[in-house]
């Protein structure tokens, strides 16, 4: 997947990678149509920083949860 391109289909595939990778419990509290492509580059910064670590801290995740939070259309 070219990621370099900014697009709806590239914002859901990362926000579900994302989602894998922290196992995140509640598939519904973190949706790709909760988040517009006018954020893309953050959110495109936040997966590369998951991609790249294989485990997280409860600290780390929640600080993730809230960047993702704070990514969300309002």
């Amino acid at each position: 997947m070219d990621l370099s391109k900014k697009s709806a289909e590239n914002v859901a595939y990362m926000v579900e990678k994302i989602k894998e990778k922290l196992k995140v419990l509640n598939f519904d509290a973190i949706k790709p149509s909760h988040f517009s492509e006018e954020w893309y580059d953050e959110l495109k910064d936040i997966y590369e920083m998951v991609m790249r670590k294989n485990t997280f801290s409860p600290s780390e995740m929640q600080a993730i949860a809230e960047e993702l939070g704070n990514l969300r259309k309002k």
